[in-house]
C-alpha cells in the first residue's frame, strides 16, 4: 500500500498536478482519509523523499521540490535497507503506475462495515418478504430435482432460457430464446462477455462515470480500460469517435436506462449516433439494463437496434432479490455458446439451485409481483428523500433506488463519505464510479436507500445526512 501511495504522489509531481512548493497533507490527516495507518503514509512519504521529489522539515511539513524535464522516474518500489528506490524511464513509470494503481481493484467501500452501519451504499431490492417465497420454491426444487441438487449443472434447461427471455423483454423487443445465457449475476455476465470478445491487451471503453467494478475486473484480466466523457444522456459521440480512431477499442460498456450513478437515460437520437460509431468501428456493445427492470420506457434497446453486436444484460438484483444472483444475457446469435462457456470457465459454473429458483420466480409471476412492490417501496422512500433533503441539488426519480447528490461547498466527496461513515451511514463518493484516473471533479455522492431495513431506518440515515450537509464540514475534523 505504501509503495502504491508513493507512486501516486510521484506521478502527480511529475505531471505537474502537484506543483513545486505545494504542501502535502499532514500524515495523520491523509491516513484518516484513506483509512490506513500513519506509519503507511510515513513510509510512502519517505520513498518520494528518497527520489528527491519532496523535502520534509520537522514542524513545517512535507513540500514538493518538483522534477526537471530531464528527470526520469520509474515505478517506485519498496527500497531495501541502505538502497534507494530505482530510477528509470518516466513514461515507463507512468504506464506501470497507472496499470497497478488506477485500476482500483480494491474499490473505495468499507471491506467490513460496522454491525450497526446503515447501508446506503447499496441499491439492491428492498426486503419485501422474498425469503418466504424463496423458501417454498427451494423446498419444491429439493423435492422435484434431488439428482440435480446433488450434481453439477452441465446443461441449461429450456425453462431457464424462457425465464430469461420473459425477464429481459422490453417495450417493443423480445430476445430470441436461443440467445439467452443464464449467469451468476450481471457482474459475472459482463466479465464473461469481455473475456469472450477480447484478449489481454485489448481496450474496453467505459463512461467516465459508471459501475466501475466491471472496469476493475476487466483491468484485472489484462484488458486496458479507456474512459469516454459523457453528458446527461451518455457517451459524447465526438469523443467516442476520437477514442475509436486513436485507440481501436473492442467493446463499449453502456448503461442507457437509469444510468448509475447519474440517473440519466439515453435518447433515441443518442442511441442512433452511438450505434453508427459501433458499426463504423466494429465495436461490441454491452447494454447494462440491470436498473432498466425498474423503469418503464418506450425507448428501443440497443439489442433491438443491433442484435448482431449487442449483449443485453439484466438481473433480479435491483427489483426482486440480489441474494440469489439471478441474471441473464441476450447475446448475438453467434456468441451465445461462447459466453456460456466463458462464464463457466471463469465462475466454475452456475448453481442449479439458484438458477432454478430464479427461473421459477419469473415464470410463476412472483418476480413481477415483487418488482411492483419494490417500486412502491422505492417511491415511498423517495418521498422521504425529498422531505429530508429538500433544498439540496440532486438527481432523483420516484422509480430510482438512489440519488446523485451535489455537495455544498466546502464539502469534498471523500470527506463527506468519511464523515457519514463516522456517523455509521455508508454512502458512495464519486470515486467509486470512476473507471480510471480523471481530472473531472463533480463534488457528488451516491446515496442508495433501497437496502435499508425499513422506512424508519431510511429516515434516520437521511436525518444524519441532512445534519452533515447543514454543518458544511465546519464540525468535521479529518483526524482524531
Amino acid at each position: 500500500m505504501y509503495a502504491r501511495l508513493a507512486s501516486r504522489i510521484a506521478d502527480d509531481i511529475v505531471t505537474g498536478a502537484l506543483p513545486v512548493g505545494a504542501k502535502l497533507p499532514p500524515q495523520r490527516d491523509l491516513a484518516y482519509d484513506l483509512g490506513i495507518t500513519v506509519g503507511t503514509v510515513g513510509r510512502a512519504y519517505a520513498l518520494v523523499r528518497e527520489q528527491g521529489l519532496v523535502s520534509g522539515e520537522v514542524g513545517r511539513g512535507t513540500y514538493v521540490l518538483g522534477s526537471t524535464p530531464d528527470t526520469d522516474v520509474t515505478e517506485i518500489q519498496p527500497a531495501m535497507p541502505g538502497t534507494a528506490a530505482p530510477v528509470g524511464n518516466a513514461a515507463a513509470w507512468t504506464q506501470t503506475a497507472t496499470s497497478t494503481t488506477d485500476s482500483g481493484f480494491a474499490g473505495t467501500r468499507v471491506a467490513i462495515p460496522a454491525p450497526d452501519a446503515i447501508r446506503f451504499d447499496s441499491t439492491s431490492a428492498p426486503e419485501l418478504g422474498q425469503a418466504d417465497v424463496i423458501k417454498d420454491l427451494t423446498a419444491q426444487i429439493m423435492s422435484d430435482s434431488p439428482y440435480e441438487i446433488a450434481s453439477y449443472s452441465r446443461t441449461v434447461p429450456d425453462t431457464w432460457r424462457a425465464a430469461g427471455r420473459q425477464w429481459l423483454t422490453r417495450s417493443n423487443w423480445q430476445p430470441p430464446e436461443a440467445t439467452i445465457v443464464p449467469t451468476t449475476g450481471a457482474h459475472a455476465a459482463a466479465l464473461a462477455i469481455i473475456a469472450a470478445t477480447t484478449t489481454p491487451g485489448d481496450r474496453v471503453v467505459f463512461e467516465e462515470l459508471t459501475y466501475s467494478a466491471i472496469a476493475r475486473g476487466a483491468a484485472l484480466s489484462g484488458r486496458h480500460v479507456v474512459q469516454v466523457p459523457r453528458d446527461d444522456e451518455g457517451p459524447l459521440p465526438d469523443e467516442l469517435a476520437k477514442i475509436c480512431a486513436q485507440k481501436h477499442p473492442k467493446v463499449l460498456f453502456l448503461t442507457p436506462t437509469m444510468h448509475n450513478p447519474t440517473l440519466g437515460t439515453m435518447s433515441e437520437g443518442r442511441r442512433e449516433k452511438i450505434l453508427a460509431l459501433a458499426h463504423q468501428h466494429n465495436l461490441w456493445l454491452i447494454e447494462d439494463e440491470v436498473f432498466g427492470s425498474l423503469r418503464e420506457t418506450a425507448l428501443t434497446p440497443f439489442a433491438a437496434l443491433a442484435p448482431e453486436r449487442t449483449f443485453h444484460v439484466g438481473s433480479l438484483s435491483k427489483s426482486v432479490t440480489a441474494g440469489i444472483r439471478g441474471a441473464w444475457v441476450s447475446c448475438p446469435p453467434s456468441h451465445a455458446q461462447r459466453v456460456h462457456t466463458t462464464h463457466k470457465m471463469l465462475s466454475g459454473g452456475i448453481s442449479f439451485l439458484l438458477a432454478e429458483v430464479s427461473a421459477r420466480l419469473v415464470l410463476s409471476g412472483a418476480a413481477d409481483m415483487f418488482r411492483r412492490r419494490a417500486l412502491s417501496e422505492i417511491a415511498a422512500r423517495h418521498e422521504l428523500v425529498c422531505k429530508y433533503l429538500q433544498g439540496y441539488e440532486m438527481n432523483s426519480a420516484p422509480d430510482a433506488p438512489f440519488i446523485w447528490l451535489k455537495l455544498p461547498s466546502p464539502w469534498l466527496a471523500s470527506n463527506f463519505k468519511a464523515a457519514a461513515a463516522s456517523a455509521h451511514v455508508l454512502i458512495d463518493d464519486e470515486d467509486e464510479f470512476k473507471p480510471a484516473r480523471t481530472g473531472n471533479i463533480h463534488h457528488r455522492v451516491r446515496i442508495g436507500f433501497s437496502n435499508a431495513h425499513s422506512g424508519e431506518e431510511t429516515g434516520q440515515a437521511l436525518g444524519i445526512i441532512r445534519q452533515l450537509l447543514e454543518d458544511s464540514g465546519a464540525c468535521y475534523d479529518s483526524f482524531e
